[in-house]
């Protein structure tokens, strides 16, 4: 049995990590600070055959990462200030939780001797490309059009100086627009699938910022829990980045008339002005990731919006 610990494990990715690590017998300890977080999440894991504990603590906390570390086999650092408009509002506490405390973290994994940190990135690091129909791989360079962006490129290179410098084996996953059940959306920055789903039931009309036409590569949350399993042991997988994704891209508009379809709704929307700093399509190369993880998205985008809606019917998003 082995030992694991997930920050932001009380939120939407970390607690779908927590639980299947917890249903399949491992020891889960849960390191959240529940700004955003949610104690509800965490049911289902601390349901499961492995061990399950919880430490109500900050990243940019070095001595709370350092007791959370304490036989700890590998880390799956999903704790982070998300949302790109947060970051322009204010890039300091964004860069003091995304790139400081992602450092205090890999300071204490090194510490503890961990065989491996699997850390969140961002498909945000490589801004827009040209043509916009092309895939994103990870040999592009950075192109940053936001703080938040910008404090994910601080974390990655952590990852490669301290797998460089320390020896501590680093994976960094560059995530796609993760969607699925437990993802909050009352946020006033909350993703756009919960809250054009929510929109939707309700008999609202949703709100698309710009013209609709911007791109991405939704990715079911089952996908990205299988991708940060096998990146704890895939023998390759050290000091490298990899996508993790679809594969295939979708505009807002297609998913208004998905979501839609699936509720019976209108899904037209009344249009408001684009934001600062987002990025216009985002399509990721999924090769790399195949041949080193042995990666295959299981749940495609209407495969999962379809789960999504069935279970928002259900009453059991929150499950």
């Amino acid at each position: 049995m082995a030992s694991y610990l997930v920050t932001g494990g009380a939120g939407f990715i970390g607690s779908h990590l927590a639980q299947a690590l917890t249903a399949r017998g491992d020891a889960v300890r849960v390191l959240d600070n529940l700004t955003s977080g949610k104690m509800l999440n965490l049911q289902a894991a601390r349901q499961g055959k492995g061990e399950f504990s919880f430490i109500e603590g900050d990243i940019r906390d070095l001595q709370t990462c350092q007791q959370a570390m304490e036989g700890i086999d590998y880390v799956l650092h999903q704790a982070a200030r998300p949302s790109v408009q947060r970051s322009i509002e204010n890039p300091l506490a964004t860069h003091a939780v995304n790139a400081t405390g992602s450092l205090n973290l890999l300071w204490a994994a090194q510490e503890a001797g961990v065989k491996r940190v699997v850390v969140a990135s961002s498909s945000s690091i490589y801004g827009d490309v040209i043509p916009e129909s092309a895939p994103k791989t990870e040999s592009l360079p950075p192109n940053p059009l936001s703080p938040y962006a910008v404090s994910k490129v601080a974390m990655e290179n952590y990852c490669v100086a301290f797998h460089k410098v320390y020896g501590l084996e680093t994976v960094r996953l560059r995530y796609f627009n993760v969607f699925g059940p437990r993802q909050d959306p009352e946020s006033p920055y909350a993703a756009v699938v919960p809250k054009f789903l929510f929109a939707l039931d309700a008999g609202e009309t949703p709100t698309v910022l710009g013209d609709g036409l911007q791109s991405r590569d939704f990715t079911y949350v089952d996908n990205v829990v299988a991708a940060n399993l096998a990146a704890c042991t895939a023998p390759d997988a050290p000091g490298l980045a990899l996508n993790v994704a679809a594969g295939v891209s979708h505009n807002l508009l297609d998913l208004l008339r998905v979501l839609g379809e699936f509720l019976g709704k209108n899904g037209k929307p009344n249009f408001g002005p684009a934001r600062c700093g987002e990025v216009r399509s985002s399509l990721a190369s999924l090769e790399l990731t195949k041949r080193v993880l042995d990666y295959e998205p299981e749940v495609d985008f209407r495969q999962g919006l379809a789960r999504l809606v069935e279970l928002a019917h259900q009453g059991r998003y929150q499950d």
